[in-house]
């Protein structure tokens, strides 16, 4: 059984070459494509339907005729659904994490 790390199964931060790369990108302030990224972009639209939602919210109860009742109840039930996606994910990997921590070495 050969347990030798190739350069693809290698961490990023031992492999040579890349650490420079991903080093560079940081500084440079280019988005990061990988889990944190998306993770990121998720909690930034739920965190931005909310605000919508919230919004419509207080038209509504202002009277604005231009705001209608249904639309509002469809961003606050879009706004919960996406909160309770994102609790979900962080309670898998919450678990994931423990999980990990309580595995023997």
């Amino acid at each position: 059984m050969d347990l030798r790390l190739s350069p693809t199964t290698m961490p990023v931060a031992v492999r040579p070459g890349l650490a420079a790369k991903t080093a560079s990108a940081q500084v440079a302030g280019t988005p990061d494509n990988g889990f944190s990224g998306a993770l990121k972009s998720a909690l930034q639209s739920v965190s931005q339907a909310q605000n919508q939602a919230s919004t419509l919210q207080r038209e509504v109860q202002m009277e604005n005729p231009k705001v209608s009742l249904e639309e509002t109840m469809v961003a606050i039930q879009k706004a919960q659904i996406g909160f309770q996606a994102t609790l979900h994910v962080r309670n898998r990997m919450v678990q994931a994490y423990t999980d990990i921590m309580n595995m023997q070495v």
